[in-house]
């Protein structure tokens, strides 16, 4: 995987913008508008065992994600922090929902055009796989600094 380092994301403060994102096989479709926060790759246990692998995710408002389709969207509460969205049908994770907060994560790759947004930083660090080496030179944080 080629990431693009040491940049910040200049459309963020741009002001609304639609984007359009959908799960594998169409079963979930959805609209986000408005500032994304910084993309975030999480190595904690739980994104890698929903993944396979680290989960990168953009933050938007709740209120900016519009579900254009959403027959096969599911809930499922891998613990008390919050709840995990995915296409029953296909299986693709597509969001993640803390509780007690109006924002949601969004799935990077659920996203048809990024723009310009590209991975901010690493967090949970101290619990990524031991199968990889994080090789780029992004800020990587123990825990969350959201």
């Amino acid at each position: 995987m080629r990431l693009k380092t040491g940049c910040r994301n200049t459309n963020n403060s741009a002001g609304p913008k639609m984007r359009e994102g959908m799960c594998l096989c169409g079963g979930v479709t959805f609209e986000v508008s408005g500032r994304l926060a910084d993309p975030r790759a999480c190595h904690c246990k739980q994104c890698r065992r929903q993944t396979g692998h680290y989960f990168a995710a953009v933050r938007a408002q709740q209120t900016a994600v519009r579900f254009t389709k959403d027959e096969g969207l599911t809930w499922y509460r891998p613990s008390n922090e919050g709840s995990l969205g995915f296409c029953v049908q296909c299986g693709s994770t597509l969001f993640w929902r803390e509780d007690e907060s109006d924002h949601i994560r969004i799935a990077l790759g659920t996203l048809e055009v990024t723009g310009n947004l590209y991975l901010d930083r690493h967090i949970h660090v101290e619990t990524k796989g031991d199968y990889y080496k994080i090789a780029d030179t992004l800020p990587q944080v123990k825990g969350d600094d959201i």
